[in-house]
Parts: C-alpha cells; sequence; structure tokens
C-alpha cells in the first residue's frame, strides 16, 4: 500500500464520518409532534422556531455538500487507480 492509496483512505474515512455524524445531529421530522402541553409545545416560540430552523438548515445544507464531495472523490478516485493501474483497453 502506497502513501497516496493511504492518503487517499483516510480522506474517504474523514468523508465518510463527516456524513455519519452529520445525519446523526439532524433532528427527525416528527420529534415536537407529541409535546403539546396546554395548547402550546415546547417550541412554540419565535427564538426556538428561527433556532430550530436555522440549524436544522445548516446540517442538511452541509449533509449535502460533504456527500457530494464524498462521491465525487470516489468517482475520481476509481478512475485515477483505473487508468495507473494499466486496466485500461
Amino acid at each position: 500500500m502506497g502513501a497516496l492509496e493511504l492518503g487517499f483512505g483516510i480522506v474517504l474515512l474523514i468523508f465518510a464520518v463527516g456524513i455519519i455524524a452529520l445525519v446523526l445531529l439532524q433532528e427527525g421530522q416528527q420529534q415536537n409532534q407529541n409535546q403539546v402541553e396546554g395548547g402550546r409545545s415546547s417550541s412554540d416560540t419565535f427564538l426556538s422556531k428561527n433556532k430550530g430552523r436555522t440549524i436544522d438548515a445548516f446540517l442538511s445544507r452541509w449533509t449535502t455538500v460533504i456527500a457530494l464531495g464524498f462521491f465525487v472523490f470516489v468517482i475520481v478516485l476509481n478512475a485515477i487507480i483505473f487508468f495507473t493501474t494499466g486496466n485500461a483497453s
């Protein structure tokens, strides 16, 4: 295993851990559905609604960015390995 392969493996591992962490940090769509107390839910204030949306939007955006980066990196890595090992016809 060369240094280049080891470096690419480490980068792929970082992408994978990043995707897993971001997905686990996101809230579920039905998390606050059963928390109604006295006609108001616990997250019914203006600040809590905007804070939740901002964090969810941030996590969703970065999940998409890292997933696309992972996807592109894997395709480029496979193309590099395919063409440098002499398997091309």
